[in-house]
C-alpha cells in the first residue's frame, strides 16, 4: 500500500499568532500535518524534509516536558491529556527498517552430521558406535544444534501487529508504503503478558528496546478509543527555544548567577523570594555573556513591536549589575567584562533584512534610559539565529557557535559604542 504522501504539501511553518501556535505533529489515518516553529526554513527534497521531520520530533522529545508535548483528542471533543508514545512507535519502526524483517524467534533444533556445533549429551545417547581403550567414545556422527525462524511464534505476531499499527500513524516521516495488513485482531492482555515474560528473560539490548516500545504502544491502544487525533507538540514552543539556546551556549551550573531577593521582617520569619533566572550565561575568551532566549517574532516580520519590552530590558541589565558588584562571582571568575544580548530566531534565506549571508545576525541593542550606558551590559545587544541551524546543530561540540556569537555581539558593539571604555 502507498501512502501516497508529498510532505512539502504537509509542512506548516507557523507565525507564532492567534490559532497558529502548534509546533509538532497532528495525525489521524486518513491525514498528516507537521507544523514547524516561526522562522523554519524548509528544504527542497523529499528526503532532506523528512530528516528535518525527525529532528523535530527529536527536538521536542528531548527539550519539552512531557505534560506539554503528548496530547490527543477526538474529532469533536475538547483536548485532554494522554501519553502518546511517539518515541515508542518510531523505535518499533526504525526495528522493522533495520531488519527488513518481523522479529523472529529461532526454534533450537537438533539433527545429525558431521559438522556443526555439537550437542554431547544427545550424541551420547543417539550417535556412540562403541567406546575405545581409553575409555572415550567413538562418533561416526554427531547430534548438532541449529535453529528455524518460527513465524508462528506470538510474539512476532505481536510484532506484525506493533509494525502495522506504527506505520499506519507514523510511518509516512520514513516511507511512502505501508506494509501489509496482517489481519490480527488485538488481544491487549494476552499480548502485553506475553510481552513482559519475554522482555524479563531477554538480554539482547535491541530486542529489549523493540520489546519495551511495543509495550509502551499496547498500553497506549488499551486506554484509547477510535477516531482519535494524534498530537505530538507543544503550543509553547518558547520553552523549548529557552531550552535549546541554553544546550547550545550556556555554561552548567549557572545558578550562582541567579540575582536573589530576601525579605527580613519584624514580625514573621525572614522570607526568601525566588531568584531572577537568566536563560542562559556563557563564557568565551574570559567574558560573561547573560543571554534571555526570547522566542519573539522579530526576526520574521521585521517590526520593533515584535521586539523585546521594557521589563525584558531592565531585567537584563540588572543581572549584568548583579554579576559586576557579586564579590563570590568576581572571587571566581575575576573582573571580567560583562556583555548582554536577546537571542531570536529567523531565517536566514528569507527575512525581512535581506541578508543571507550568515546564521548569525545583529539587529541592533536596547538601552535604559535610567542608566548612563557606561558599561558594556547596559547595552543589551538583539541577535537573531537561523532556526533550522540551531534545531540541526544542537549536538556535538559547540566551539565555533559560542564563538561566532560571542564575535556578532562583541563587534557590533564596538562599532557602534567604540567609547567605552571596556570594548577592547
Amino acid at each position: 500500500m502507498d501512502l501516497g504522501l508529498n510532505l512539502k504539501v504537509r509542512c506548516h511553518v507557523n507565525k507564532n499568532g492567534d490559532g497558529d501556535r502548534f509546533v509538532g505533529v497532528k495525525a489521524d489515518t486518513n491525514n498528516a500535518m507537521v507544523f514547524f516553529p516561526m522562522g523554519y526554513r524548509l528544504p527542497d527534497s523529499e528526503e532532506d524534509i523528512r530528516e528535518d521531520i525527525l529532528k523535530l520530533i527529536e527536538v521536542i522529545s528531548t527539550f519539552n516536558d512531557s505534560k506539554d508535548r503528548l496530547l490527543a483528542m477526538d474529532e469533536f471533543a475538547a483536548p485532554q491529556s494522554v501519553n502518546f508514545p511517539v518515541n515508542a512507535y518510531m523505535n518499533i519502526i526504525r526495528y522493522f527498517l533495520e531488519q527488513s524483517d518481523y522479529y523472529k524467534e529461532r526454534e533450537q533444533v537438533r539433527k545429525t552430521a558431521d559438522r556443526g556445533k555439537i550437542d554431547f549429551p544427545a550424541s551420547l545417547r543417539k550417535n556412540v558406535k562403541f567406546f575405545q581403550e581409553d575409555g572415550s567414545p567413538f562418533f561416526d556422527r554427531y547430534t548438532v544444534k541449529g535453529s528455524s525462524p518460527n513465524e508462528k511464534n506470538l510474539i512476532t505476531q505481536i510484532h506484525k501487529y506493533c509494525v502495522y499499527e506504527a506505520f499506519s500513524t507514523l510511518g509516512w516521516l520514513f516511507t511512502p508504503h505501508l506494509p501489509p495488513d496482517p489481519h490480527i485482531t488485538l488481544e491487549s492482555e494476552r499480548f502485553l503478558f506475553a510481552l513482559r515474560k519475554k522482555l524479563s528473560v531477554t538480554h539482547n539490548d535491541k530486542d529489549k528496546l523493540l520489546f519495551q516500545a511495543m509495550i509502551q504502544m499496547l498500553e497506549y491502544l488499551d486506554t484509547e478509543n477510535d477516531n482519535k487525533q494524534y498530537y505530538f507538540g507543544t503550543d509553547r514552543f518558547e520553552y523549548v527555544w529557552e531550552k535549546l539556546i541554553d544546550e547550545v551556549f550556556g555554561i552548567r551550573g549557572k545558578e550562582e548567577f541567579f540575582p536573589r531577593t530576601k525579605w527580613n521582617l519584624k514580625f514573621n520569619a525572614n522570607k526568601d523570594n525566588h531568584a531572577l533566572e537568566p536563560d542562559s550565561i556563557m563564557i568565551c575568551d574570559d567574558k560573561i555573556y547573560v543571554l534571555d532566549a526570547k522566542y519573539y517574532r522579530y526576526g520574521v516580520t521585521g517590526e520593533p513591536r515584535h521586539l523585546p519590552e521594557s521589563s525584558s530590558i531592565n531585567k537584563q541589565i540588572t543581572y549584568g549589575e548583579y554579576i559586576d558588584n557579586c564579590q563570590e562571582l568576581k572571587t571566581k571568575y575575576g573582573d571580567l567584562p560583562i556583555y548582554n544580548a536577546f537571542l531570536m530566531p529567523f531565517n536566514r534565506g528569507e527575512n525581512p533584512f535581506n541578508v543571507s549571508d550568515d546564521y548569525f545576525l545583529n539587529i541592533g541593542e536596547a538601552t535604559g534610559e535610567w542608566k548612563n550606558d557606561a558599561k558594556l551590559y547596559e547595552h543589551v545587544q538583539g541577535v537573531v539565529i537561523d532556526i533550522r541551524f540551531l534545531m540541526n546543530n544542537y549536538t556535538g561540540s559547540h566551539k565555533s557557535k559560542i564563538r561566532k556569537l560571542a564575535k556578532v555581539i562583541d563587534e557590533e558593539l564596538a562599532k557602534n559604542n567604540g567609547s567605552l571604555p571596556e570594548v577592547d
